[in-house]
């Protein structure tokens, strides 16, 4: 691609990305922060991998140590050796280390790993690095959500290098949303870099990087010629974000292998248990389910055990499929039932023992 098209690009987009576009367009194609300016990415061609470009040119700068394979990164794929995995987002309150430890053991056993990421209605949390070592403290293996919103470079450098030490499992790569959406409006963003250019640091780190994808929005004609740059990237693994059920997540799998792709797949499960984490749910960006999925969970007589069964006859279907090597238990808990929702976690682990 042109690198007139790559500055107009840039300078069009509110994230600044150099491989976009995020997993934030609208449906129609515009953009997360403002529905009246279309993606500047979803009319131009997939771009390229070309390295992660830095925006102003050196001076001197400082050198980042060579790295070993991360511990936990070995120790997750010698888990993949064996057979799949239940990844469970982390239900725990923010900025509090006694929810995690509950959390955690409540999951312990049944679930292989947590995600710990961003989430719009919590921006104020404990840096990666330390919820890492809260949660590898609690005996479980963390995969960790570095976002490209709150640091520079510098500073995700940092958290990668750290990250090793504390025992990450494993490095999601997100650009994540902008500031202006979710709950901290009044605070500067930072978008120095992007998710594809995080993979690459991440994988230089000696990380097992994993990143996200979502096959339902714009441009859906290119979101598996995107993952494969992300691959050539550095990334090793992607969650399939929301898009309808196995049927979207079988094509878009066989879509990223047509072009080459390599990666291992966990889809996203949703998970509703209650009118509370069905309303977390909705909250999630370009979210697609399969049709009446929450609504029947509702409607039923007793809502926990139909999220659970759902989620448990979902999860089968994906792990059914060529190039999956796990699932994503993703939502989260209604505010005061986060130790109950990763019981409920734990329990739809367990009943998913004879498909992994």
């Amino acid at each position: 691609m042109p690198a007139d098209v790559r500055v107009r690009t840039d300078a069009a987009c509110p994230k600044h990305m150099e491989y976009g576009p995020c997993g934030g367009v609208g449906f129609d194609g515009s953009c997360e922060i403002d529905a009246a300016l279309p993606c500047p990415f979803v009319a131009v061609e997939t771009v390229r991998w070309h390295g992660v470009v830095a925006s102003r040119a050196p001076r001197t700068a400082d050198p980042v140590p060579p790295s070993a394979p991360a511990p936990g990164a070995a120790r997750v794929r010698s888990l993949l050796g064996i057979r799949r995995i239940v990844v469970a987002d982390l239900p725990a309150r923010a900025l509090d280390a006694r929810s995690i430890e509950e959390c955690i053991t409540a999951m312990a056993g049944p679930v292989d790993a947590v995600l710990s990421g961003d989430a719009g209605p919590a921006r104020v949390q404990f840096a990666p690095t330390y919820r890492a070592r809260l949660i590898a403290d609690a005996g479980m293996i963390p995969f960790i959500g570095l976002n490209c919103r709150d640091r520079n470079r510098v500073a995700l450098e940092g958290e990668l290098a750290g990250l090793a030490h504390a025992g990450a499992g494993a490095v999601h790569c997100v650009t994540g949303d902008h500031t202006e959406t979710g709950s901290r409006p009044d605070t500067r963003p930072v978008f120095d870099i992007d998710s594809t250019q995080l993979a690459a640091l991440a994988r230089e780190a000696g990380h097992l990087v994993s990143v996200g994808e979502s096959p339902t929005t714009p441009p859906v004609d290119r979101r598996a010629a995107r993952l494969r740059e992300k691959e050539r990237a550095g990334a090793q693994l992607c969650f399939v974000n929301h898009c309808g059920g196995a049927a979207p997540v079988a094509a878009f799998i066989a879509e990223a292998r047509a072009l080459g792709s390599q990666v291992d797949f966990l889809p996203c499960i949703p998970v509703v248990l209650d009118a509370g984490s069905a309303a977390l749910l909705r909250t999630f960006t370009t979210l697609v389910l399969p049709p009446g999925y929450v609504e029947a969970i509702l409607a039923a007589d007793d809502p926990r055990e139909a999220g659970i069964t759902a989620a448990v006859a979902l999860s089968a279907e994906m792990l059914a499929i060529d190039g999956v090597v796990g699932v994503n238990l993703s939502g989260g808990a209604a505010p005061g039932r986060e130790v109950a929702h990763a019981r409920d976690l734990a329990e739809i682990a367990r009943r998913l023992e004879g498909h992994r």
